[in-house]
């Protein structure tokens, strides 16, 4: 708050400082940030002045703990320059853990703010965690790794222990699944798909899961863990029994 008074009229806290205060980042070590929305050329030792007469008062700032500080939202949009994209999700997460703003109001307050320094960076981290590949774009992308990494075609859309599968190898027991996300889902939202890979294992197969946007921007990561994958269970098999049947229909 001192920071703040010592800017004078209009001044607010902002990126490190208030994202330090919302608790969902820390403070710049040593500098003190704070935001006027003017040109005003004033100056103050350990506080770094950022001049944005741009800032929509109404919409971008608040008061927290008495403290004139930017929103939540504008803390996000202004920090995801300075972050990596691991940064800004975990920004993202801690705001939707403590309420502040949840994936879906932000992706939706940052179209009504198109054009604005961060805004697209933002908007590209969120789209990138919640986007779905159609069936015919997923097998397009996902069958070339499968075959680099040594697997012969799959089975798709069976079902296996009554759960229907995106891709199945019988011979190998292997059963891979693949998520569309939204950014942020709860544990009760997550139970089915452990259900699902603790099902396949009770019967002896080996569950894998990847989400959409691994298979769309992380390949050479599928690639990896299916190579491996690969030479495990072909090892296994070559040694094993031939196993039983597994239902399906």
């Amino acid at each position: 708050m001192a920071a703040v008074l010592a800017c004078g009229e209009g001044a607010f806290l902002s990126h490190s400082g208030a994202a330090a205060l919302w608790r969902i980042g820390s403070e710049q070590s040593g500098l003190v940030e704070v935001s006027l929305p003017s040109s005003s050329r004033r100056r103050r030792p350990g506080i770094r002045i950022h001049r944005r007469p741009s800032l929509n008062l109404q919409r971008d700032l608040t008061r927290e703990y008495g403290i004139p500080v930017t929103t939540p939202i504008q803390t996000l949009i202004d920090m995801s320059l300075r972050l990596d994209r691991p940064g800004v999700e975990r920004m993202i997460n801690e705001a939707d853990k403590y309420n502040l703003t949840h994936p879906p109001q932000l992706r939706e307050a940052l179209d009504a703010r198109a054009g604005e320094p961060g805004v697209a960076r933002l908007r590209h981290i969120l789209d990138r965690r919640t986007f779905r590949l159609t069936k015919e774009e997923l097998e397009r992308r996902f069958l070339p790794l499968a075959r680099e990494a040594g697997l012969l075609a799959p089975l798709t859309g069976q079902w296996v222990n009554e759960f229907e599968v995106d891709f199945y190898w019988p011979d190998l027991g292997l059963v891979i699944e693949t998520d569309g996300l939204r950014y942020h889902r709860t544990p009760a939202e997550q139970a089915p798909d452990r259900l699902r890979d603790q099902t396949h294992t009770a019967a002896g197969l080996t569950p894998l899961r990847f989400t959409h946007e691994q298979v769309r921007y992380e390949p050479e990561h599928v690639l990896a863990v299916l190579r491996a994958t690969a030479q495990v269970l072909t090892e296994r098999e070559a040694q094993a029994p031939r196993r039983p049947a597994i239902s399906t229909k």
